[in-house]
C-alpha cells in the first residue's frame, strides 16, 4: 500500500530540507511511500541499495551481527538522516506499523549537487544581481523547463562533469524576448545555444522560396545546437510566436561545457562490437545517401527529423551515429544525448572508415 508525501514532511528530512519550495513540489512526485506491518523485515523484498530511504512513521529494531540492537523511533534526530547510513550489517525488524519513504540516491545526489553550487553562486553574487537581476542562472532552482528535475537526472545535464556545473550557472545569460522577435535567422552564423525557458516559438525554412513551418517550440526545448556542433550557418529562423524568456549560452562556453560533455566519439573497431552486444548503427543522412552506401543493419534518420524520433527510439539501446564526416552525426547526436539517450558519433565518419561496416 502506498501514500503520497507532503511538502511539509520533506521539509523534516536531510538533506532534502535544504531544496527549495519549487525543487521539493518536483521531488513530490518522485518519492514512494512504502507501508510496512509490524514483525516484518521492511528491507527483505525491497533493500537499500540505490536508494535514500527514510523511516516516516511507527519504530524499527536493528540488530548487529555482536547480538547488540538499537530502535529507531520516527520523529526522533537520527530518523531525519537515511536509514542506510545507520543499520551497516544489522537486520532489521519492524516494531510497530511502519512508512518508509524511497528516493532514487542518485537523483537526490544530483538535485543537492545543482543546489548547492547554485547557493554558492546567489551568495558571491548578491550585490551583482541587485544591480543586474535575473542575469544569470544563480536563481536556477525556481526554473522549469531544461531545468527540471527530469532533465538533472536524465537529459542533457546529468551526463555533465560536476565541475561544468557551476560554471554552466555563471554563464547562461537570461533575456526576455517579445513576440515577434527573431531570436536566429537562417543562412546565419551561429553564435548561441538558447533554452526556450517560457513562451512559444516558431521554427521556419525556405524550402523553394516559401517559408514552411518545422515546428513550434515550448518551454523547456532547446534549440541553435546543430549549427555549434556541426559548424555550419543556421538553417532555420527562429521566432517567438509569444512573449516569453530565454536562456542564452555564448558558443565558446557550449563547446566548452556541453558539447565536449556530451558527445561521445568511438572507433570502428569498437563500435563494431557495440552493434554485435546489441547496439543499433543509426544514419542521418539523406535518404538518396543512405541508399547509396547504408551501413548493414543501420536505420535511417535523417538530421532534419532526428527531433521526431524523441519517445520512440528506444532509451534502453545503445545508438552509433554516422554521416560522411561528423558534422551531421555530431549535431544528432548532442540532439538525442540532451534527450538522455546514449549515443555515440563514429569517428571520422565514412570518409575515414570507408563504405565497410
Amino acid at each position: 500500500m502506498t501514500s503520497k508525501i507532503s511538502i511539509e514532511s520533506l521539509k523534516s528530512l536531510e538533506p532534502i530540507s535544504s531544496l527549495s519550495n519549487g525543487r521539493l513540489s518536483e521531488l513530490v512526485e518522485l518519492c514512494f511511500v512504502e507501508s510496512v506491518g509490524k514483525g516484518l523485515d521492511p528491507f527483505r523484498m525491497r533493500g537499500l541499495s540505490g536508494q535514500a530511504v527514510y523511516l516516516l512513521s511507527g519504530e524499527l529494531r536493528l540488530r548487529y551481527p555482536d547480538g547488540a540492537t538499537r530502535n529507531i523511533k520516527a520523529g526522533s534526530p537520527e530518523s531525519r538522516f537515511p536509514i542506510s547510513r545507520l543499520i551497516a550489517d544489522a537486520t532489521a525488524t519492524a516494531v510497530s506499523d511502519l512508512e518508509l519513504l524511497r528516493i532514487d540516491d542518485d537523483l537526490l545526489d544530483i538535485m543537492v549537487t545543482w543546489d548547492q553550487l547554485a547557493g554558492t553562486d546567489v551568495d558571491a553574487g548578491a550585490e551583482a544581481a541587485v544591480q543586474e537581476p535575473d542575469s544569470s542562472l544563480a536563481n536556477w532552482s525556481i526554473l522549469s523547463g531544461m531545468f527540471s528535475v527530469s532533465n538533472l537526472k536524465y537529459g542533457a545535464f546529468a551526463q555533465l562533469p560536476s565541475a561544468n556545473i557551476e560554471e554552466l550557472l555563471k554563464c547562461f545569460k537570461r533575456i526576455e524576448a517579445r513576440a515577434g522577435d527573431v531570436i536566429i535567422r537562417e543562412g546565419a552564423e551561429g553564435d548561441f545555444y538558447y533554452v526556450l525557458e517560457s513562451g512559444k516559438c516558431r521554427v521556419e525554412r525556405m524550402i523553394g522560396g516559401v517559408s514552411m513551418l518545422l515546428a513550434e517550440l515550448k518551454g523547456g526545448d532547446a534549440f541553435g545546437e546543430e549549427a555549434l556542433v556541426s559548424e555550419a550557418k543556421r538553417n532555420a529562423t527562429v521566432t517567438m510566436k509569444s512573449d516569453g524568456v530565454l536562456l542564452r549560452l555564448a558558443k565558446n562556453d557550449f563547446e566548452a561545457l556541453l558539447k565536449e560533455p556530451l558527445l561521445h566519439r568511438i572507433s570502428m573497431e569498437d563500435a563494431r562490437q557495440k552493434i554485435v552486444n546489441g547496439a543499433q548503427w543509426l544514419d542521418v543522412r539523406y535518404p538518396s545517401e543512405y541508399q547509396y552506401d547504408k551501413l548493414p543493419g543501420a536505420m535511417n534518420i535523417p538530421l532534419a527529423e532526428i527531433r521526431n524520433a524523441f519517445g520512440v527510439l528506444d532509451t534502453d539501446r545503445e545508438y552509433i551515429l554516422y554521416c560522411q564526416s561528423e558534422r551531421r552525426s555530431a549535431a544528432a547526436a548532442f540532439l538525442l544525448a540532451q534527450r538522455g539517450y546514449r549515443s555515440y558519433v563514429l569517428e571520422g565518419g565514412l570518409w575515414l572508415n570507408g563504405r565497410r561496416s
